[in-house]
């Protein structure tokens, strides 16, 4: 069975659709300005880059960074084709290191929903080291509430003319283990099949807090999905900006 989004990359902004990509990124926009986040950032967990080509079409100097090779091919195709500057990079964002420290790094749509419970404060701990004093880090987690009650346990299907997704899912104590099948039409007509294997992290609230005061960061607000309240939310912002070292 093939890694996270080896397949998927190529589909995954068609099968999201839904999601309304141009509110979600005027969030981060909005947000960004608010705190006055400054114009160099990096999207930790760009997949194939949406939130880096609005950002980028908003004015910001954005660079993406993805685990996944595919994704980041998709990603260089689709911020061509929309005629916007963004550049990418291959990384982990549990042993994240750049050159150059950034001004703010945003993490929309699940990415450190892949990193475990016992790696969330190193991997903070990277992000913080990337970032300037003051920088501003922003993630967008799936919440625990929406992973134990929506995804474990169910299966989701979408049926579109080229391709056929299929999403079975269990829950294993601390994560939902994902078995992601794709059917994709070919140009003669017929439909390949195509595994892969997904596995997202349940993390609390409070787990996500303390992780990030743990390595530097004020945790400035936490709220749902697109600013909206946070109880019951399918999704969870955390907005932190990095103290100056004592």
């Amino acid at each position: 069975m093939a890694n996270a989004y080896d397949h998927l990359s190529k589909w995954f902004e068609l099968l999201n659709d839904d999601c309304d990509y141009a509110t979600w990124s005027q969030y981060f926009i909005d947000g960004l300005a608010r705190l006055g986040a400054g114009k160099r950032g990096l999207e930790l967990g760009c997949g194939s880059g949406a939130f880096c080509r609005a950002l980028a079409s908003a004015g910001y100097e954005m660079t993406g960074a993805d685990l996944s090779a595919p994704m980041l091919t998709e990603g260089v195709k689709r911020a061509r084709e929309a005629g916007v500057r963004v550049d990418f990079i291959q990384a982990d964002a549990a042993r994240l290191h750049v050159p150059k420290p950034f001004d703010f790094i945003v993490s929309p749509n699940d990415c450190y929903n892949y990193v475990s419970q016992e790696k969330l404060p190193s991997a903070f701990a990277r992000a913080a080291s990337s970032l300037k004093t003051g920088g501003i880090f922003w993630i967008d987690v799936s919440s625990a509430c929406k992973l134990r009650e929506k995804i474990a346990n169910n299966i989701f299907a979408d049926d579109r003319d080229d391709i056929t997704y299929l999403c079975f899912n269990s829950l294993k104590k601390d994560r939902v283990e994902m078995d992601v099948t794709l059917f994709v039409k070919e140009k003669d007509g017929r439909f390949c099949r195509f595994d892969e294997k997904h596995v997202q992290y349940i993390h609390e609230e409070e787990q996500l807090v303390s992780a990030l005061k743990s390595v530097g960061f004020d945790v400035i607000a936490v709220e749902g999905h697109l600013g909206g309240a946070k109880e019951g939310s399918d999704r969870l912002n955390l907005i932190c900006r990095k103290q100056a070292r004592s």
